[in-house]
């Protein structure tokens, strides 16, 4: 084995040695000081939610569920794209006639590294740190120059314990979890987007 295996492996050891030593009414225990459950109303979730997006650079637009399709076309249209590569799961009469499109478990690596864009539905968004959940979903949201993700108002919520505790199904499945465009900034502080993500996101907040 590698060392980064060997590594790996010493550390999950020592984690299974810990957990087996520490008992359930030990662990529920712990002091959990910290905000678990929304305190605000709807509305103010939201709108912190979307603030939170605006502060990290991401287009945001409203749909109904109706609308869905009309205000995809939209955003696909302000970035002159004509295709993109859709999550496996996400619903087929969602997308807009008129633009091709290809599903991601057909996709390259090669094809996703030049694809126009990417869409994708999410599991759950935390209003607090304005974060966006997807289950598995990691090429996709890394390596297309645009990604489009469609959050529903009933997937948001106020807290991370909340998001946590939403994501109790998932608990063996990859996640990915998003906050704003790929941006990082040199030692000179000036801000160079697209290093290690798509260089634009936009949310489609469906009401």
């Amino acid at each position: 084995m590698s060392d980064i295996t060997n590594a790996r492996e010493a550390i999950l050891n020592r984690i299974r040695a810990a957990n087996a030593t520490t008992s359930h009414s030990e662990y529920q225990a712990i002091e959990r000081e910290y905000q678990q459950t929304a305190s605000l109303d709807r509305e103010t979730i939201l709108k912190i939610f979307i603030d939170h997006l605006y502060e990290y650079d991401a287009r945001i637009s409203e749909a109904k569920a109706d609308t869905l399709a009309t205000a995809i076309a939209d955003v696909m249209k302000s970035g002159n794209q004509k295709f993109a590569i859709v999550a496996n799961d996400f619903p087929e009469q969602n997308l807009p006639p008129g633009f091709s499109w290809q599903r991601e478990l057909e996709s390259t690596t090669d094809q996703l590294n030049i694809a126009e864009g990417a869409i994708s539905g999410c599991e759950v968004a935390i209003a607090h740190t304005g974060t966006i959940i997807l289950k598995g979903a990691r090429k996709l949201t890394l390596l297309p120059d645009r990604f489009l993700c469609v959050v529903y108002e009933n997937q948001i919520v106020e807290t991370v314990p909340e998001a946590i505790a939403a994501l109790e199904q998932y608990k063996t499945e990859p996640l990915t979890f998003v906050s704003g465009p790929s941006a990082t900034a040199d030692i000179e502080m000036t801000r160079i987007r697209g290093v290690h993500g798509p260089r634009f996101l936009d949310v489609i907040l469906v009401r």
